[in-house]
This record gives C-alpha cells, structure tokens and sequence, in this order.
C-alpha cells in the first residue's frame, strides 16, 4: 500500500505517528501557498487539514488522485463538501474529539456570567472590593435551551446534568433528543429559555441565524453562549439586545470577525463597533476559539482522525 498524505497544518504528533504505524507515507508542509499546494496535490491520496484555507472547486480539480480529505476538528465549512463527494472524495472529521472540551467551556462561561467571576477578579485587580455590585445568580432552577443536539450539544447536555435545571434541545433533525434534554419546537424553546447555548454548524441555514427577529421572538430576558461558529450570530444585533436588556449576558467563543483560518481575528484593521462594545461589557466574556483547544483534545482529535483514516482502508 503506497498511500501518500499530505499533512498541511500541524497537529499532535499521534496523528503522524499512527499514520506512518500503519503504513501510510507522511509528508508535511506547513508553510506554501495554496497555489503552490496546488501544483502537487496530484501526488496525494489524502490531505490532512485544519483550517488553513478553503478547499474549494479549483483544488479539487487538480487533487486528480485524492482519495479523502481529514480535517483535525468538529466541521467541514471549509470544504466544499459537495463538489468533493462528487468527486467520491471521502470527507472525514472529528467532533467527537473535542466535544467534552466544548461542554466544559460551555459550562465554565455560564457560571463565569451567572457569578460575575470575571468582572469581580478585574475590579480587585484594580484594588476594589465591591460585594453588592457583584451578587450573582443560580442555575439551579433555570432552563436550559439548546440548539443543535449533535456530539457538542448532547456533551453539553450530559454535563448540565450535575444541576437542578431544565434541559431543552432544537434540532432539524427529528428524534435526536435523549433523557439528558427534550426535544421541542424552536418555539417552545424560545418561549421558556433562560440560557441559551449554540452547538450548531456554519451553513446557509445557520448564517446570522441569530439576529434581532430571533432574540425578540424568545419570551425572557437570557443569557446566550456561543462556542460554535461566529457567523452564527449578528454582533451588532447581539449588542443591540445587551443594551436594551433583552440578552443579560454572553459567553463568545467565536466572533463573526474572524478570519476563516480562525487563527486571526479580524478580516480588516478596523475594529468594529459592536466588538468594541464587547471589550468593554461586563457582562461579556470573550474566549479566542479555544473551546474545544484543551491539551486532551489536542491528542484526542488526532487519535480520532487517525482511526478513521485507516478504518477507511482496513476495515
């Protein structure tokens, strides 16, 4: 078996090594254009990817030989998927890898917000004491509405289950919902959340699916986390609903200024209104695309990405 893959972003060495153990030739660059890359992919059964760039139509027609294409993280919105099946280019991630990670972060910025840890930290920092101003709130007794009920939502789900609250769950998909969270109308659920957290994909469905019509349309004032993806929500109408009270609090992961690789933040030099509203809010907590980034994960999505490679070929 003379297997070549091309490996264009780092990853834990775990992935190389189970790759070459079983038979595969690793080859590595982490440093050309796209272009360049280009012009030898035709030399490659399999390309390992994070986020670098897109593999788009024009890559793909010059991949003549590629047989899959693994990306070490939970989405594919970086690939055109369907130009690549196609092309009976097998597509191969890894959201289970990180989805315990994701739940933990999603959990930690809920209690960050609901007990104003944040904010309590930065003002003894600068030397005040101020116990009134920063009296939090409970979970306990609170509902919980999930939208996207996949590996992150259902991981998020199980970790809630630690607390006396009500677990609800939105999803296009009929029957995900488990005894961890009932699966409703996007109705009910906007109708009895307090909290809200995002698990859901980039896609033309989900696109600045979270704007001023969908927060108003929720019955309560609530809090939302956000650690799928940044386009998922309109900032400015989210600071619109910060301001009027609408939205009590947010935890974001990811931001919709972020450049595709999501190793940078903004696509220009200017900074936006709304993010600059967002640096200075108290009850905001901002987290740079680290939610499913834990050293576990690191070596678990490796581990994931391996295994599903070679089940490719020997199973």
């Amino acid at each position: 078996m003379d297997i070549k893959v091309l490996h264009i972003d780092s990853n834990n060495s775990v992935l190389w090594d189970k790759l070459q153990d079983a038979g595969f030739i690793n080859h590595s660059d982490f440093t050309s254009s796209k272009e360049e890359i280009e012009n030898k992919i035709q030399d490659y059964q399999g390309i390992v990817i994070r986020s670098r760039f897109k593999i788009d139509q024009t890559f793909l027609d010059k991949a003549t030989n590629l047989q899959f294409i693994a990306r070490v993280g939970a989405g594919l919105e970086s690939i055109d998927c369907d130009y690549a099946k196609s092309k009976n280019i097998t597509l191969i991630a890894a959201p289970e890898g990180n989805r315990n990670a994701v739940a933990e972060h999603a959990l930690g910025m809920i209690l960050s917000l609901f007990n104003k840890l944040n904010q309590a930290h930065s003002e003894i920092q600068s030397g005040h004491w101020n116990r009134e101003s920063n009296r939090g709130y409970e979970l306990d007794g609170r509902t919980v509405g999930i939208i996207g009920y996949g590996n992150m939502g259902k991981a998020f789900a199980k970790k809630l289950q630690g607390f006396d609250v009500k677990v609800l769950c939105y999803d296009i998909k009929e029957n995900v919902g488990d005894t961890n969270a009932r699966q409703v109308t996007l109705e009910e659920l906007q109708k009895n959340t307090d909290v809200l957290s995002l698990h859901i994909p980039w896609t033309e469905e989900t696109d600045k699916m979270v704007n001023s019509e969908f927060i108003n349309d929720f019955e309560k004032p609530f809090w939302i986390i956000n650690t799928s993806r940044g386009n998922n929500i309109v900032t400015a109408d989210l600071v619109a609903a910060m301001q009027s009270g609408k939205i009590l609090g947010a935890g974001l992961d990811v931001l919709e200024y972020e450049k595709g690789s999501f190793e940078t933040l903004f696509q220009d030099k200017q900074t936006p209104e709304a993010f600059q509203y967002l640096l200075k809010a108290k009850n905001a907590i901002l987290t740079p695309h680290i939610a499913g980034w834990t050293f576990e994960s690191h070596e678990r999505l490796a581990q994931v990405i391996a295994d599903k490679i070679k089940a490719k070929y020997f199973i």
